[in-house]
């Protein structure tokens, strides 16, 4: 990627992840990193992961913009720097993907499960230009190679745009080779 100033990192997680577990201060840590390296954020929400995104991304001199649910209430000390109201959650799931550059999936449930694979196929299938779909941690992987045995694609070259990664470095080596 050449100019990563402008360039968003989409972050799918759980939002049920609090502050007080090691994944999210690994998460904090992960997206300040990423915001020195000219990340701006995009989130689904203000709790859990998404939280610990939005911290990091702050604290690393980024904005981070939240795509929240218009029937959830907004806390009063979220840290996004701008919220945008979706009616639902098809909407809220069509502006995570389409306004991201990046993608990253952390440890999540089935919520975060629905994005990943709705990202994926959209990637796999070309309807996305090619872009980073990055599988943070192990909590994802098993999953993954269980589908790779038992899914039958649409197309060939569907496993290709994921990217796992088990460090911050290898995350922004990952958006530095593609």
């Amino acid at each position: 990627m050449t100019d990563m100033q402008s360039k968003v990192m989409t972050a799918f997680g759980s939002s049920r992840i609090t502050p007080d577990d090691v994944r999210f201060k690994d998460v904090e840590t992960l997206s300040q990193k990423l915001a020195k390296a000219g990340w701006s954020g995009l989130v689904g929400g203000h709790q859990g992961m998404m939280a610990a995104f939005s911290h990091g991304i702050r604290a690393g001199g980024g904005t981070v913009t939240g795509i929240t649910l218009e029937v959830f209430p907004t806390p009063p000390n979220n840290t996004l720097s701008e919220e945008k109201r979706a009616s639902d959650f098809f909407e809220r799931m069509q502006m995570l993907i389409e306004q991201g550059d990046a993608y990253i999936v952390l440890p999540g449930g089935l919520g975060t499960l629905a994005e990943f694979a709705m990202t994926w196929d959209l990637l796999a299938i070309r309807v996305l230009e090619p872009r980073p779909l990055i599988i943070y941690g192990d909590m994802w992987q098993p999953l993954v190679e269980m589908m790779k045995r038992q899914l039958v694609m649409s197309v060939d070259h569907g496993f290709d745009s994921i990217v796992y990664c088990q460090t911050h470095d290898e995350v922004l080596q990952a958006l530095v080779d593609t």
